[in-house]
């Protein structure tokens, strides 16, 4: 298996640290804000990584962090409240309730928005991590990853705040590939930042009136961004590990920064690096200000089934940026749609035949019965995709190639002889598998969901009538109307009308 490595700027081959072992870091959420369906991009690839390593029969330990102390986190607590510095907006004797109210807010916005976050993740049907550690959970260790950096010469105070000196960082800008003499000739010092480089980044933020803080050798204050991730990743996968993963907007300055204190610190620090493109809406940057903002629940309530997004993400390789339009949701309903007749109709072609697709597998997976190619031929293409860094879509088209396979057997037929039905139902069985590393609800029996059944076959029954007396134009609006009122599908066979839900 090859991996593309920021790091590297090539495919490098992956080998674990441990073997059939993977510990792999992803940088989560900061929970702010509802969730959106670019967070959906980057939860999702990692997702299917982690799915196809375990699918190769590697045990994963798979850490995303939640950042839940941020001054985004708090800016959105303001709002709100509606609350400025406790002295600006209080009279005496009342201060310490805004200054509570502020802080509490703060930790309630982070846990609306996490819960939010879990939620719509489920709702998307994509796993959680393994490990979640909080930013907040991990102060005290924070506290003493900083102690340890000035003790080393790379860190420096500056009254109640503390920098990282990116002087003592050797080879920064690896990961980037920028040149920090020429990074350095565009950087300015913020007001209020006491810093001696405009390149030093901050490991611990002094207290602002009326913020969440915690108390320190260098005074009341929180955490940096940076510094969790460093501290987090080492504490539960160890001081080197296989895989750090997020956005592509993450590598300069976040990731950098990251190892750049790590290894300040004496530490190994992650070998491979993966970092997901972003998401535009019709090649736009998505933001409220546009209008074109989708959140995760936006997209279920209009378009009912994730496999949608999914598709449209499965169909776009991981590393470079996808678009979505209406116009490509429109393709990824079909492929779906492709999917689900071919699952519905092998049940009715091989009826009759006492067939389990574990016990037909060497016959219909390794031979080469009827002339067709066999099974596995269409799953080694499916894992030399993915072991390509996750080309998921050729790995995507191995799936497709073997659903048109699969409609080639059947050609015309609404019977099978048993050796059919037998390669029929390992691929079946093959397409509900590997769709499951893409995490796909292709084995989810949503057929006949939500629909009420005495209704449809009702007007089924009116409908045959109509044709029995070859009144085409009321059996099509009956048809018709059973698609638009119901979202149900009809297909007309040698032994009557069946039907199913539309994806």
């Amino acid at each position: 298996m090859k991996i593309y490595n920021s790091l590297t700027r090539r495919k490098d081959e992956f080998t674990p640290i441990a073997d059939k072992k993977v510990g792999m870091y992803v940088c989560g959420p900061t929970v702010y804000d509802e969730p959106h369906i670019g967070h959906a991009r980057s939860a999702y690839n990692f997702d299917v990584v982690r799915r196809y390593l375990a699918y190769k029969g590697y045990e994963v330990t798979f850490v995303r962090n939640v950042t839940d102390v941020d001054d985004k986190i708090i800016n959105k607590a303001k709002e709100v409240t509606g609350s400025l510095p406790a002295h600006q907006e209080q009279g005496p004797g009342q201060a310490g309730h805004r200054v509570t109210g502020l802080i509490e807010a703060t930790r309630e916005i982070s846990k609306k928005y996490l819960d939010a976050y879990h939620e719509d993740m489920a709702l998307l049907g994509i796993g959680r991590p393994d490990k979640e550690p909080k930013a907040t959970e991990y102060i005290p260790k924070m506290i003493t990853f900083i102690e340890a950096l000035i003790e080393k010469g790379c860190a420096y105070s500056s009254g109640s705040d503390v920098y990282f000196d990116i002087k003592k960082a050797k080879g920064y800008g690896k990961l980037s590939n920028q040149n920090i003499e020429k990074m350095e000739s565009g950087a300015r010092i913020t007001p209020g930042e006491n810093k001696k480089d405009p390149l030093d980044f901050a490991l611990w933020k002094g207290a602002k009136e009326g913020e969440p803080c915690w108390e320190s050798p260098w005074g009341k204050g929180r955490p940096g961004w940076h510094i969790e991730c460093s501290v987090m990743s080492s504490d539960i996968l160890g001081d080197g590990f296989d895989i750090h993963g997020g956005g592509i907007d993450l590598i300069f300055p976040h990731h950098e920064n990251e190892i750049a204190q790590s290894e300040g610190a004496g530490k190994s620090f992650a070998r491979v690096w993966i970092h997901n493109g972003l998401l535009t809406i019709n090649n736009e940057k998505m933001a409220k200000s546009l209008g074109n903002f989708i959140s995760i629940k936006d997209f279920l309530k209009h378009h009912r089934d994730p496999d949608y997004l999914k598709l449209l993400f499965l169909n776009t390789h991981y590393r470079h940026p996808v678009d979505y339009t209406d116009e490509k949701l429109g393709e990824m309903k079909a492929q779906k749609e492709r999917f689900l007749i071919l699952l519905e109709k092998i049940p009715r072609i091989i009826k009759g035949h006492q067939v389990t697709p574990g016990s037909s597998r060497t016959r219909a997976g390794t031979g080469k019965s009827h002339g067709h190619q066999p099974v596995e031929e269409f799953r080694k293409k499916f894992e030399e995709a993915m072991d390509d860094d996750f080309n998921t879509p050729l790995a995507l088209a191995a799936l497709f190639d073997l659903v048109t396979h699969a409609h080639k057997l059947m050609q015309d037929k609404e019977r099978c002889t048993e050796e059919e039905a037998a390669e029929l139902a390992v691929i079946r069985k093959a397409i509900i598998d590997l769709g499951a590393v893409f995490c796909l609800e292709l084995a989810k029996d949503v057929a006949k969901a939500g629909v009420d059944e005495k209704q449809v076959l009702g007007m089924i029954g009116q409908r045959n009538a109509a044709r029995a007396r070859k009144d085409f134009k009321a059996a099509d609006d009956i048809r018709q109307r059973l698609l638009r009122e119901y979202g149900v599908i009809l297909e007309d066979t040698k032994d009557g009308t069946v039907w199913r839900s539309k994806a």
